[in-house]
């Protein structure tokens, strides 16, 4: 059985962690591409929920997070500062307009500017979820750690980014796909116990 051709690389793609890649920062994660083009790519962890409520630290914004309600360890890039991705209600069509604050990245998905307030955005969100820091590649960098097997590219659905079980997210994206990344998903975390 052939295996399916691969995803090209474009913002709203994850990248799931292969088992061969040993970067601590990387283990089992499942990215979320933001943004990519020739002069890089930028995402975030998608499963790495951290024990801090999003209340202690941006308290407006924490009403309109999604369950578990915490910051998450977006990469080890600039992890001082926050970065959100938000659905907003309306903007399935590309060309809707968007609310301030908001900036389209994919289908209704967008980054919010955590500095608007949130009684000019609030209304407006469906889900939204808040991210210390981002993954960050440089030029050609990321197609070179694909190429060497550190990465698998795949769609994302929604229920990837604003799920609420995001530690388990690893495991339920692969299982999903076919072929030889479903049974990728059955690999133990340590494999000297199989």
């Amino acid at each position: 059985m052939a295996e399916p051709a691969p995803v090209q690389l474009q913002a709203g793609h994850l990248l799931v962690a292969a088992p061969a890649l040993v970067d601590p920062n990387f283990d089992h994660s499942v990215v979320l591409l933001l943004d990519y083009d020739e002069n890089g790519a930028l995402g975030v962890v998608l499963n790495r929920p951290s024990p801090v409520p999003v209340g202690d630290v941006l308290a407006d914004w924490s009403g309109l997070t999604a369950e578990p309600g915490v910051l998450f360890h977006g990469g080890p890039v600039s992890t001082d500062s926050a970065l959100a991705v938000a659905t907003v209600r309306g903007a399935e069509e590309e060309d809707s307009d968007e609310p301030v604050g908001w900036r389209r990245l994919f289908g209704s998905t967008g980054i919010v500017d955590l500095d608007t307030p949130t009684e000019l955005l609030g209304s407006a969100v469906s889900r939204l979820r808040i991210f210390a820091g981002y993954a960050g590649w440089g030029t050609e960098q990321l197609e070179a750690e694909i190429e060497e097997g550190s990465w698998y590219v795949v769609p994302s659905v929604p229920a990837d980014v604003f799920g609420a079980d995001p530690r388990g997210l690893w495991t339920r994206v692969l299982r999903r796909q076919p072929g030889e990344l479903a049974w990728v998903s059955t690999r133990p975390l340590d494999p000297t116990l199989n």
